[in-house]
């Protein structure tokens, strides 16, 4: 999935609770629901409509065993992410490299304070 193509990935990864998740999978790998829920003040079925979400993205991936579901992260929909936001993350870095040159001038703003 291209990140240009589907606001999916960005409407997955804009709710706090899904961010989390993420970084709960990054940190300690495949976990089962029960697992991921209990970091959570919501129900079981609220934290797996979310993993839903990041499912249906591409952001995670669920596999069973027995009557357990685990789910883990799925980088490749993150790295098209960060390759989509490169230029901005560059265009902004000169902007404040522009202001902080400004600060920094003799006589700027800081000189006067």
């Amino acid at each position: 999935m291209l990140v240009a193509e589907g606001s999916d990935v960005f409407a997955a990864v804009a709710s706090p609770v899904r961010r989390r998740l993420l970084g709960l999978l990054l940190e300690a790998g495949p976990l089962p629901v029960q697992q991921l829920a209990g970091h959570f003040a919501m129900s079981r079925p609220s934290v797996s409509e979310h993993l839903k979400v990041l499912k249906d993205a591409g952001l995670v991936r669920e596999h069973k065993t027995g009557r357990h579901r685990y789910y883990q992260i799925d980088p490749e929909p993150l790295q098209e992410l960060s390759r989509w936001l490169t230029p901005y993350e560059r265009f902004w870095r000169q902007k404040l490299a522009s202001l902080r040159e400004l600060l920094d001038e003799p006589g700027g703003p800081r000189d006067r304070g």
